[in-house]
């Protein structure tokens, strides 16, 4: 089972926009030092929208050679194509990845029974477990609770990232989804309680910066232990709200830059701004994460 932290990993740019291969290695390594639980690579935080198919495919194969298996490696494969997604999801596959994750259709606005369609023929095509993705606030398109418990049924779909923050859903997936169906937080202000509240863990952008804290509260929270997992999101809490400051990946880009994983972004997103990077440092400081 794949659960705890789960880092949605940036991926290093140099300062002309160009993979940084050498920062994404010792990037995996200083996630697999510090504990973190697995690793998504190329998902939104891994500017997906903005690499090519060679370019996506390079990094998760990157990816998967330096994990060398000691911790579960999910490709993010989604697409607002289901051609090319279960294209994506074949590739990630033949490269080694344990996983994929594949984020709800954007742009086209689907109804419910295209959501359901589109992910029940990629589980089809490409057998490999699938993660599914809901995130309105990023694609226009919400997969209602029945539409994922619908397709928990499906057998290579073990679980859904849940990016609303809705803790609600979070039962009514539950509820309504098959036994041992995975439900991960998509939502780092919430994860904890997500995770106190019958979830398995986050796939979370925050632990790009502070990894071992992240690693910690998860282990806390899933196995119950409310007032130590609480204690140690008390000490996340600023760097679940600094990383949002501007659009993701952004600040957490800027993080990961001044921890020297990386230099650069791709439009059209752009540095950081100046008046931001005090509100990140800050955070980062609060966490006893080193800049």
């Amino acid at each position: 089972m794949i659960q705890g932290s789960i880092v949605a990993l940036v991926t290093p740019m140099d300062e002309a926009g160009g993979l940084d291969l050498s920062a994404l290695d010792r990037l995996v390594e200083f996630h697999i030092e510090q504990g973190t639980d697995a690793i998504v690579a190329v998902g939104t935080t891994g500017e997906s929208a903005t690499l090519d198919e060679d370019e996506h495919c390079a990094v998760i194969a990157r990816v998967v050679k330096q994990v060398a298996g000691r911790i579960p490696v999910i490709a993010g494969t989604g697409s607002n194509s289901t051609r090319e997604a279960v294209n994506l999801t074949r590739r990630a596959w033949s490269e080694g990845a344990d996983a994929c994750l594949l984020v709800t259709p954007y742009y086209n606005k689907p109804t419910q029974e295209g959501l359901y369609l589109h992910h029940k023929t990629i589980a089809e095509a490409v057998d490999i477990p699938q993660i599914l993705y809901n995130v309105p606030g990023r694609t226009v398109c919400d997969m209602l609770p029945e539409t994922a418990a619908r397709l928990s049924f499906v057998p290579n779909i073990i679980g859904i990232k849940e990016a609303t923050g809705n803790l609600d859903r979070l039962h009514e997936i539950l509820r309504l989804s098959k036994p041992g169906f995975l439900l991960y937080s998509g939502d780092d202000a919430s994860a904890c309680e997500f995770c106190l509240q019958g979830g398995k863990g986050v796939i979370s952008v925050t632990a790009n910066v502070a990894p071992g804290l992240m690693h910690s509260m998860c282990a806390a929270a899933i196995s119950g232990d409310r007032e130590i997992a609480l204690a140690i999101d008390g000490k996340l809490s600023g760097l679940h709200k600094a990383l949002f400051i501007e659009s993701n990946p952004i600040p957490v880009k800027w993080a990961a830059s001044a921890m020297g994983y990386g230099k650069g972004i791709r439009l059209p997103l752009t540095r950081l701004t100046n008046a931001s990077e005090p509100v990140i440092r800050a955070a980062m400081h609060q966490a006893n994460v080193p800049i």
